[in-house]
């Protein structure tokens, strides 16, 4: 059995009493298997010409109850050709999705702060995942080409998945970039969703420091077994780029 004793832990500016566990780190993550992403390159560069009708917003998350389940899903990692899915993390205490994408302003923001709050949570047992889901047709910068490239340049610590057929954004009723999801289990209990909300009050351009107060937070009360207060600030960021309306 872990052992009980308490640390303090230190992050984004803000201290927090933590018990020691015993700690997975992402390596010892088992993807299903090896998944072949040649076709999605010859997907995106075969596009045919064709006039698209897109719709874009500055848009909140919202609408997804505390307690729902983690759907099951099944990607691909661009960088590595591994497929991944939802039991791959059924070790973990606690699991981290993340809706992003390489492009958003509002991403490129906290990419930096986000892989710190990665690798300083996962060293705790936190699971964390990325997914993209957004339309290459629209955004080509989105595609899985450059999503292995991003997750190289920023060093990743965490699989990022592609989400070709938007099902699994859909699934999570995700609706923006960034959109984080943060779920616990209960023994032998599916995950359940203990935080939807924001990473921080930051934005791009509102000179307000990004710290991940709001999230960091959130992990360390899961991770320490305490309650989550319900009162969580929506996350906020560029609409996710969903496959457009198409005439001949």
């Amino acid at each position: 059995m872990a052992s009980s004793t308490t640390v303090t832990a230190v992050a984004y500016g803000a201290s927090y009493l933590l018990p020691t566990r015993n700690t997975l780190s992402i390596s010892s993550f088992s993807p299903s298997k090896r998944f072949d992403i040649s076709y999605l390159r010859r997907r995106v560069n075969a596009s045919s010409p064709r006039r698209i009708v897109v719709c874009a917003a500055r848009t909140e998350s919202g609408g997804v109850k505390l307690g729902a389940r983690a759907p099951d899903f099944e990607l691909p990692e661009p960088l590595t050709g591994n497929l991944w899915k939802l039991e791959d993390f059924e070790l973990y205490p606690s699991l981290l999705v993340m809706f992003i994408c390489n492009h958003c302003p509002f991403v490129i923001h906290l990419k930096k702060d986000i892989v710190k709050l990665s690798n300083f949570y996962m060293k705790k047992g936190l699971a964390v995942v990325a997914i993209s889901s957004n339309s290459v047709v629209t955004h080509p910068q989105d595609g899985p080409e450059f999503m292995a490239e991003d997750a190289k340049v920023f060093k990743y610590p965490f699989p990022y998945l592609y989400d070709e057929s938007q099902e699994v954004a859909r699934e999570f009723e995700a609706v923006c970039t960034p959109e984080f999801f943060l779920y616990k289990k209960d023994g032998r209990r599916p995950f359940e969703l203990v935080y939807h909300g924001q990473f921080d009050d930051s934005r791009p351009s509102s000179n307000i420091p990004v710290t991940g107060r709001d999230l960091s937070l959130a992990i360390d009360l899961a991770l320490s077994c305490q309650p989550i207060p319900s009162n969580q600030k929506p996350s906020v960021g560029c609409s996710i780029k969903w496959h457009p309306e198409t005439e001949s």
